[in-house]
């Protein structure tokens, strides 16, 4: 290629610049969103410096301490709290924020900020020493106690149908942040030679149904029926098995290529495992703007009340004809369950 033509391909629309575009579809704007979104670019750029270094750099492995959850946490979980948690803070538009890593609200001292912010700073932490995609999720909600105070618990506790915002940056082969406002769903790429995320996947929509699941049949023998049977039809429908073990990332795979993610409730688990306000509702909200569906087997997952910071449930998403038919499954199994035998 010459000069003259290398010159010539267009460069792309950087994230700073959709965002600016885009707030001007909203009469009512303020900016303090569309700021908010770039704070949080910022700081994945930093943990993304951060999880490249950290093969070569004492950064990997284990803290030596667990996080509230009970999880053994690793260096960068620590890491990537803490620079988000700077990162909102110093943005001022955030009262409060929840993060996967502490027990309690983080309250940012903005007592005239708008928004609340729930983040998973570092989903998957535990594949970072084998060198796996791992992310980051988070929630953007309006507060709704009264400005000039610190952000409350009617503030944390909102459906995921109150979300303003929702997305998650993926590390991976190559670094992407993709999110909503409410309006579909938009990828960006980061291009580290120019310090820029750049539209690369615009308006992205989940195929209907796909031929990919993803559960970690380890499990298996601890499943709801519904599950299981959910999970054998898959395998005589020679359905591709594909597991990570990292939620964002094999929720970013499905979501291009359609599939499906299931982390039930199990014997050990019964509440299920992930959390709600760290990472079903975002991801929740992202699949439904790009044509999917969430849910806990029974209930549409936007529409479930919180109660509890660190609440848990069980999670089903992606394509939407995939999830309604484990839905059918779990809910004929109960319906089989209560009826009583004449």
């Amino acid at each position: 290629m010459t000069i003259k033509e290398n010159l010539a391909l267009p460069v792309g629309t950087t994230l700073d610049r959709f965002i600016m575009r885009k707030q001007e579809d909203f009469p009512f704007a303020t900016g303090e969103l569309s700021q908010l979104l770039r704070d949080i670019a910022l700081a994945a750029k930093i943990v993304n410096r951060a999880i490249n270094h950290a093969g070569l750099t004492d950064i990997g492995g284990a803290y030596g301490k667990q996080n509230v959850q009970g999880e053994d946490q690793q260096k960068l979980d620590v890491v990537a709290n803490i620079r988000f948690i700077r990162a909102l803070r110093n943005g001022g538009e955030v009262c409060a924020i929840i993060s996967e890593e502490e027990e309690e609200i983080i309250q940012t001292g903005n007592q005239k900020g708008r928004y609340i912010v729930a983040i998973d700073p570092l989903d998957g932490s535990s594949n970072i020493d084998v060198n796996v995609s791992i992310g980051t999720i988070f929630s953007i909600y309006r507060r709704v106690s009264e400005m000039g105070g610190d952000g409350t618990l009617a503030d944390c506790f909102q459906k995921g149908t109150e979300q303003v915002a929702a997305g998650y940056i993926i590390y991976g082969s190559s670094t992407m942040l993709v999110y909503t406002t409410g309006n579909g769903v938009n990828g960006f790429t980061y291009e580290t030679s120019l310090g820029e995320f750049f539209l690369s996947h615009p308006n992205i929509t989940i195929p209907a149904k796909g031929e990919i699941y993803s559960v970690n049949e380890g499990g298996y023998n601890h499943f709801p029926e519904g599950v299981k049977k959910y999970v054998e039809l898959c395998r005589v429908r020679n359905y591709s098995a594909r597991y990570i073990g990292s939620l964002v990332a094999d929720f970013h795979r499905n979501l291009l290529k359609g599939g499906i993610y299931l982390y039930p409730n199990t014997q050990k688990s019964p509440l299920g495992k992930l959390r709600l306000l760290y990472e079903c509702n975002a991801l929740a909200f992202l699949v439904e703007q790009a044509g999917g569906k969430a849910s806990d087997g029974m209930r549409r997952i936007l529409d479930i009340e919180p109660f509890e910071l660190h609440q848990r449930c069980p999670f089903y998403i992606g394509s939407t004809e995939m999830v309604e038919e484990v839905e059918s499954l779990l809910v004929a199994r109960e319906v089989r369950e209560r009826t009583p035998v004449a």
